[in-house]
């Protein structure tokens, strides 16, 4: 198990070494693709019984990942 950033980690033996919320077994990919889907925080909370730090946690990641990526426009 790594943390690649707090809480988020990564585990060959869980989800397929996929980045998952820290003491769980969601995957960030999941947590995002609810709030990206119109889901509110709560419900996110809820639903996958995370906590709203937990959940900015994803999103924290998610920018980070972003904000690192290069894109190349061809055109």
């Amino acid at each position: 198990m790594k943390e690649i950033t707090p809480g988020i980690i990564v585990d060959d033996r869980i989800c397929f070494g996929k980045p998952v919320i820290k003491g769980t077994r969601v995957p960030v990919e999941i947590v995002l693709g609810k709030l990206a889907g119109g889901a509110q925080i709560d419900e996110v909370m809820r639903e996958y019984e995370l906590s709203r730090e937990q959940v900015l946690a994803a999103l924290r990641y998610a920018a980070t990942v972003i904000a690192e990526e290069e894109v190349h426009v061809a055109g």
